[in-house]
């Protein structure tokens, strides 16, 4: 599955628009992650607990998009696009979403 931020993929023709594409995970903090993250705040730098989690939840929300797409019909996603919102507090929806093509 070609994924791009682009509307065209160079070279390519759209041949086909079969619609959104969308995949979303929700995750939230745990305990002892949040521990470790209290500490490292009061020194500063990355948190590296949240930044895997994020990380994780990225391409887990990016697989579901290409799962979706691929139930449409698409070889191709255009468009890509991710987002991020809170559910509530230390919960959060991250959420991939483009229009699902197929490309020649």
């Amino acid at each position: 599955m070609l994924l791009t931020t682009t509307e065209n993929v160079v070279g390519k023709k759209i041949s086909s628009v079969h619609g959104l594409a969308r995949g979303s995970t929700v995750r939230a903090r745990n305990v002892g992650r949040d521990m470790i993250a209290g500490l490292k705040n009061l020194v500063g730098g990355e948190i590296s607990e949240y930044t895997r989690l994020q990380a994780h939840a990225r391409e887990e929300a990016i697989q579901r998009m290409i799962v979706d797409a691929k139930k449409i019909g698409a070889n191709a996603i255009v468009s890509v696009r991710i987002t991020t919102a809170m559910i509530q507090g230390g919960a959060s929806e991250i959420l991939a979403y483009g229009t699902a093509v197929t490309i020649e």
